[in-house]
């Protein structure tokens, strides 16, 4: 947690924090909020919990009815009419470009990115029988699990983890795929039956991260924000959104992306060199393909064109005119 800093002298009273109200998405305000109450010990920080459109319609596909945009607008709206002065998301349900009139104050350390198998029968994806059901909100798993194990079949899996745990339970899955990230912070390690490392399942963009929105125009709140940046995450997330955005990634595109800060080859939290790896399927994994690049952490968003660049090359266009045409 960031130490105090020289801006708490000039302070206000009061921030508040636009939230969801599910269970992961207060935690995640909540970490924020102590962050800035350790920093600002004279500042009230609130929370303002809000049910966006994206929790009233958890019994549906995400890439039908909008994308993670959903869980974003309303908290936006509450930044924009001056009803709270930022809001805390999951960085991977940030949209790719941001509405006008609105910045990104912050991106924190990030926590684990990758992707956690949940199973009380079996101990790997390998595992699995086939026929085994397995359960998913992601088009990106879908794809690559379809890709790497076809004998597999796949199930739409939605509402918060609570609820896709209780599914779990219940029978209705063998096995399902959570953010490693989300069970963590909830307390919930004891559910992840193993982590699938980025070779297994390349992760989504941003995923692990969070970020602090304000208003572009709110000079105030972007300083005293400043504190709880974390440059090295920021060059990942920079490359990952970049590719995402030269591709035109969004939840009705199975697409992966994961970037990596490395010093002479060894991961490092503050170095020279940046790895970004990406991927594109269609949703039942017939076509896919994947690339990687390396090259100074300086350059990271130029990176993220660059890969995207040649995953058009290997085939990518054709997967994504062909999503075009048949939206999943």
């Amino acid at each position: 947690m960031p130490h105090s800093d020289p801006r708490a002298a000039a302070a206000p009273e009061r921030l508040i924090i636009a939230t969801r109200e599910s269970a992961l998405a207060l935690w995640q305000a909540r970490h924020v909020q102590a962050c800035l109450a350790e920093i600002y010990p004279r500042t009230t920080v609130s929370l303002f919990g809000m049910t966006t459109e994206g929790d009233r319609k958890l019994g549906s596909s995400l890439a039908k009815i909008g994308g993670k945009g959903l869980f974003v607008k309303e908290l936006e709206d509450a930044l924009a009419d001056g009803r709270a002065d930022l809001a805390v998301h999951s960085l991977k349900d940030v949209s790719m470009h941001l509405p006008e009139g609105f910045a990104l104050g912050a991106i924190l350390d990030r926590a684990d990115p990758r992707d956690a198998f949940v199973s009380n029968q079996f101990d790997a994806l390998a595992a699995l029988p086939p026929g085994a059901r397995v359960g998913t909100s992601s088009l990106r798993r879908e794809s690559q699990l379809r890709a790497g194990f076809p004998h597999l079949q796949i199930g739409a899996l939605r509402g918060n983890v609570q609820t896709r745990l209780r599914k779990l339970d219940d029978g209705e899955f063998d096995a399902i795929i959570l953010a490693a990230a989300g069970l963590q912070r909830l307390g919930l390690e004891a559910r992840i039956t193993a982590v699938l490392t980025p070779e297994a399942m390349l992760p989504a963009v941003g995923q692990g991260a969070l970020a602090v929105e304000c208003r572009a125009d709110r000079a105030d709140v972007l300083a005293l924000l400043k504190p709880l940046h974390h440059a090295t995450t920021a060059q990942c997330v920079l490359a990952e959104r970049a590719l995402s955005r030269a591709l035109a990634g969004s939840c009705n595109v199975p697409l992966g992306g994961f970037a990596e800060v490395f010093s002479d080859g060894i991961a490092a939290v503050s170095a020279g060199r940046l790895r970004l790896r990406g991927y594109v399927g269609a949703p039942d994994g017939t076509c896919h393909v994947s690339a990687e690049i390396e090259g100074a952490a300086a350059d990271a968003e130029t990176l993220g064109h660059v890969l995207a660049q040649q995953l058009k090359d290997l085939g990518a266009l054709k997967i994504l005119a062909a999503l075009d045409a048949n939206p999943p």
